[in-house]
């Protein structure tokens, strides 16, 4: 039986660990074609051996989100060693976190440059061959914080809110050539960050989640896979929130 991505070639940013590699090894079980893209070289191999070992092909591509020549050369490789390219995953992200009076503008200009600006260069650099595509999708994590805003992560929620209203504004130019934008806004999830907090830490947060419990990464990924797949051919210009009910 053939799987729902069947033939299609994704290209997914902070690929190598996390949300991104559980999405692109989602998508590889699919029996998509994955670019997987990130900084940590040794992580970026393993998560594309992964991903070969599904019989699938993988491409590697370090990049720096910041840098927009890197990024046209990593999706013009990814178009050219892959064939083609159906589906873009934004999902690389970093934090700064700091109280708004001691925030430096260098850390959030980092952080706009990576999470708001990586998301907008590498969806401009692939829309061409996302409109040649008979399912373009584009597909941007966001975050429930860029929702509800945390003390603390002012440019990180911003950078998350910003996102949204980005994925609504390209929706609409992108929808005439059949290409779907949509955002997926994760709460908590199993990650090496949340394993690192104190039980005391966790039980906090977990009081805050109606289903009480944090996602793992799969269960976003499962969310991509739909989004990405023909079934969600008439959604376009959606948040969808999975975080266990925490900013119902």
């Amino acid at each position: 039986m053939a799987g729902r991505l069947e033939g299609r070639v994704a290209l997914v940013t902070g690929a190598s660990r996390g949300i991104g590699r559980a999405i692109a090894l989602a998508f590889a079980e699919e029996g998509a074609d994955v670019a997987l893209v990130a900084t940590n070289e040794a992580l970026l191999a393993s998560a594309a051996e992964e991903v070969q070992g599904m019989g699938r092909r993988a491409l590697a591509l370090r990049v720096d989100l910041a840098d927009a020549e890197s990024i046209k050369d990593a999706v013009e490789s990814a178009k050219k060693e892959l064939g083609g390219l159906d589906i873009v995953v934004n999902n690389a992200g970093i934090t700064a976190d700091q109280l708004l009076l001691r925030h430096k503008d260098e850390d959030w200009d980092r952080v706009m440059q990576v999470n708001l600006g990586g998301a907008f260069r590498v969806t401009k650099a692939a829309a061409r061959y996302l409109m040649k595509s008979k399912a373009g999708r584009v597909i941007n994590i966001s975050s429930v914080v860029g929702l509800t805003g945390n003390p603390g992560q002012s440019s990180y929620a911003a950078s998350k809110a910003g996102l949204i209203g980005f994925s609504k504004s390209v929706a609409k130019e992108l929808a005439s050539r059949g290409v779907t934008v949509n955002v997926i806004a994760p709460g908590f999830i199993e990650t090496d960050m949340t394993a690192a907090l104190t039980e005391e830490q966790q039980a906090k947060v977990l009081e805050g989640i109606p289903l009480g419990r944090m996602a793992s990464g799969r269960e976003i990924a499962h969310a991509a896979v739909f989004l990405a797949s023909d079934a969600a051919a008439y959604i376009t210009g959606e948040v969808l929130r999975i975080d266990g009910g925490l900013a119902m």
